[in-house]
């Protein structure tokens, strides 16, 4: 629709997860490089809102900006701000990172991120009130899961690969 590009390349993927609780929004973003799996997560305390959301992105992908070719997200209203994600992660003289929008109901664009979801509820199970979810806890889960070895990686882990194709 309009400005939206739908994925058909991709190299990061964004999702959010959300309860609402006692009224108000509580989520979770995660972040994950496709070809290592590699994965940061953040609690965004103003929710799904759409710029706090994107300046969370900008600020946790800045590090890796020279890596990063293109974003596919959710198509939902939270990734609104995807202008200002590919406006400030882009650099000068380069071609603009693309930010790419799945198909609703289209789950198959987004394998990489929806496993790795799928891993984190065996720490946030569904209906967890993210409230009680400490930012210690979310890190704790981010470094478990890039040093769990993965066979996609030939067992090697998502800190290792990342580390050695990134850095």
């Amino acid at each position: 629709t309009g400005d939206k590009l739908q994925a058909r390349v991709r190299r990061i993927f964004l999702r959010v997860r959300e309860r609402p609780v006692d009224g108000e929004q509580h989520a979770i973003l995660t972040l994950v490089e496709r070809s290592t799996n590699f994965l940061l997560m953040e609690k965004l305390p103003k929710g799904k809102k759409a710029l706090p959301l994107a300046k969370t992105v900008v600020r946790l992908l800045t590090p890796y900006r020279q890596t990063i070719a293109t974003i596919t997200t959710d198509n939902g209203s939270e990734f609104a701000a995807h202008q200002y994600i590919t406006k400030e992660l882009s650099l000068k003289g380069r071609e603009p990172i693309q930010v790419y929008f799945t198909d609703a109901y289209s789950s198959w664009q987004k394998g990489c991120i929806e496993n790795t979801n799928k891993l984190i509820r065996k720490y946030i199970p569904k209906k967890t009130n993210f409230a009680t979810v400490s930012n210690s806890k979310i890190m704790n889960i981010q470094h478990k899961l890039n040093s769990r070895p993965r066979e996609k990686l030939d067992f090697f882990t998502p800190i290792f690969c990342f580390s050695k194709h990134f850095y």
